[in-house]
């Protein structure tokens, strides 16, 4: 478990009833996360929030790749500190991350949101089945307002890596909470579209990437990947047998590790996700991001690939080979998002960070942009838009020691944390 540093700046203006609002705060995070209330504490100062890894982060088995996510289990997140700046108590036992109109808030997706994505599919892949995938995906668009995505619809769609609906692989609690939070940030972005769930029968590259292969066998013209693990001289054999698909946007996890390349992520056909601190902010925009680093070994992850050739669209001079990331969005879990899951756990919310946020944050983007062109890499699009007002151009920041160069240290226009920046609406993804 670690501690994060303080959330960025808040608003404001803070109302005299502050402490109370705080104090509400505090009592529905630890009423969240299953923890008696003690009533002395009404008036104790707020606490920073903790998290741990989840269980799949983790891999069972040798040769399994791990997922990207942790979970909060206690404090307060940047969501609850606002509303308690803002005097607002939240009823109890709710979520105490960002929901579906704070990401698509910050990211200039309101209105895309509400009018785009009919008739598009985001695949999910993972690995293990998550038997409450349906009801828990339910429960998460039910609450925010979102519109109902159900098999019996044909909205949602649980198949196996053969593409089988009924005999689908053995279930696994880890794995299920990274499920959740997969299904829950693509519907976050991407109300109207379809999601497509394949669940590998194991955390192998060999089983995940055929579940990537069956995803656009069924259609899927957006696929996120929310896990990684150490490259290998076998990673450009992957490249080909899963992972190259023109005109299919695939993104991946650039992973939780802080500074250092992993795989698929370091894969010359996708898009390549790190990931960001978020918080409100009074400029412009109403929010502010910077690198998400907890520690020398936690943070978003990014570098320059031992292995995998670098793309054509990349021209940065420092990294001979494959640069990671290409964008970014929100994974620091002291400013993380609202996630249903009931699988292994005590049914609630709870809120999630890493990298596993971010990946299917963006493959939601590249669904309210539109289908991909024919024959294209859809890790290509947003660098022609970079430095412009297409992006948010994350400045500050690093996730490790490189020597201050931008490999880890975030600076104007392209760096290695978060890419050419997080999105400003859908503009810089569509090509």
């Amino acid at each position: 478990m670690r501690t994060s540093p303080t959330a960025g700046a808040t608003a404001t203006g803070r109302r005299r009833r502050i402490g109370a609002a705080f104090a509400a705060a505090a009592a529905l995070a630890l009423a969240g996360f299953g923890t008696a209330v003690q009533a002395d504490a009404a008036t104790a100062a707020p606490a920073k929030a903790t998290w741990a890894k989840t269980p799949c982060a983790t891999p069972k088995h040798k040769g399994e790749l791990a997922c990207n996510s942790l979970r909060v289990t206690g404090g307060l997140t940047a969501f609850q500190k606002q509303q308690a700046a803002d005097g607002i108590t939240p009823k109890a036992a709710t979520s105490s991350g960002y929901g579906p109109s704070d990401l698509q808030s910050a990211y200039g997706l309101t209105s895309a949101a509400a009018s785009k994505g009919a008739g598009e599919t985001i695949a999910i892949v993972d690995a293990y089945n998550d038997p409450n995938a349906e009801a828990d995906l339910a429960k998460y668009r039910s609450y925010y307002g979102l519109p109902a995505c159900t098999k019996a619809s044909g909205c949602f769609k649980q198949v196996s890596q053969t593409g089988s609906t009924t005999s689908l692989p053995s279930s696994d609690a880890g794995w299920s909470e990274e499920i959740s939070l997969d299904l829950d940030m693509a519907s976050a972005i991407c109300p109207n579209c379809n999601i497509l769930l394949v669940e590998a029968k194991s955390a192998t590259m060999a089983n995940l990437g055929t579940a990537v292969n069956e995803a656009v066998t069924l259609g899927a013209k957006y696929v996120s990947n929310s896990y990684g693990g150490s490259e290998s001289s076998s990673d450009t054999s992957y490249d080909t047998s899963y992972f190259k698909h023109p005109g299919v946007a695939i993104t991946v996890s650039a992973g939780d590790g802080g500074y250092g390349a992993e795989y698929p992520a370091a894969s010359q056909y996708v898009t390549s996700v790190g990931g960001t601190a978020l918080s409100k902010a009074s400029n412009t925009r109403g929010w502010s991001e910077s690198v998400w680093n907890t520690s020398s070994t936690e943070g978003t992850g990014s570098g320059c690939s031992a292995y995998d050739a670098k793309p054509s669209w990349q021209t940065d001079t420092g990294c001979a080979k494959r640069t990671i990331a290409d964008v970014s969005a929100v994974a620091d879990p002291a400013t993380g998002v609202s996630v249903y899951d009931s699988y292994g756990v005590t049914a609630g919310f709870y809120t999630f960070g890493g990298t596993s946020a971010s990946s299917p944050i963006i493959a939601g983007v590249y669904a309210l942009a539109g289908t991909p062109s024919s024959g294209s890499y859809p890790a290509k699009f947003p660098y022609a838009k970079a430095g412009t007002s297409a992006l948010n151009d994350v400045t500050s920041g690093s996730n490790g020691s490189c020597g201050g160069s931008y490999l880890c240290t975030a600076r104007s226009g392209y760096d290695g944390p978060t890419g050419v920046g997080t999105p400003e609406g859908v503009s810089a993804f569509t090509g």
